[in-house]
């Protein structure tokens, strides 16, 4: 676990030496301003809910640029068979990256505190609705996180990871439209792989956990692959 935890934080602090954590913050509080707080007073009550519908869209291209290169790169300049040499397990490595990843994404949403805050100065705001959301966004960030960083396991070209995570990503996200054209069974699976049916469903405030096991299960299931991949350039 410590040197899981070392890699974590190896990684997140590389985000900040650079310009890369700096400019993505920014840019998503710039356009979560403008298309949140364009709209905000047409709404007769103080709500976030908006919010909350713009950063799920903002992390579909934020979540791949965030991990692209977190094994891409690595395996570009050679410094992944470095990793591999080391008394490191490919779990302690796939998971460490996952962490450091996950850590910004925590300062992004934290960031977004002031959103909110100045909405309950304007009315009345319930907070309840406002926590399970903030879960909700998370939980996705998460998953959508762990997803680029199994496709940044498959290739060696940090573009090809982007798309190709950000592809998997937006497939997840509209499965759910195309359910009026499929048989019956396959619309109920459909729905249930959607990211937008249960993210929606812990957006009105309702914690089901078969919500929650159903994000960590992806989540789970692509770091695994992640640790497979990784794991076979070692046969190789």
């Amino acid at each position: 676990m410590h040197k899981t935890l070392t890699i974590a934080r190896r990684e997140f602090v590389a985000y900040f030496n650079g310009p890369a954590a700096y400019i993505v913050i920014c840019l998503f509080l710039v356009l979560m301003g403008i298309f949140f707080w364009n709209p905000f007073f047409l709404v007769n009550r103080a709500t976030v809910r908006q919010m909350f519908d713009m950063m799920s869209v903002l992390l579909l291209p934020t979540a791949p640029a965030l991990t692209m290169g977190l094994l891409a790169e690595e395996k570009r300049t050679g410094t992944v068979e470095v990793l591999l040499t080391m008394p490191l397990r490919d779990t302690e490595v796939v998971i460490g990256k996952y962490l450091g990843a996950v850590g910004l994404l925590v300062i992004l949403l934290v960031s977004t505190l002031p959103y909110p805050i100045s909405v309950s100065s304007l009315g009345h705001l319930d907070w309840g609705p406002v926590m399970a959301s903030y879960l909700a966004v998370f939980l996705l960030g998460s998953t959508m996180l762990a997803i680029g960083i199994l496709t940044s396991s498959w290739t060696e070209n940090q573009l090809i990871a982007f798309f190709t995570a950000g592809i998997i990503c937006f497939a997840l996200w509209i499965a759910n439209r195309f359910l009026p054209f499929v048989p019956q069974g396959l619309a109920d699976l459909l729905e249930w792989i959607c990211f937008d049916y249960h993210f929606m469903s812990m957006l009105r405030g309702v914690i089901d956990s078969r919500d929650v096991l159903y994000f960590l299960s992806v989540i789970a299931l692509s770091l695994a692959l992640a640790f497979r991949s990784l794991e076979s350039r070692r046969w190789r």
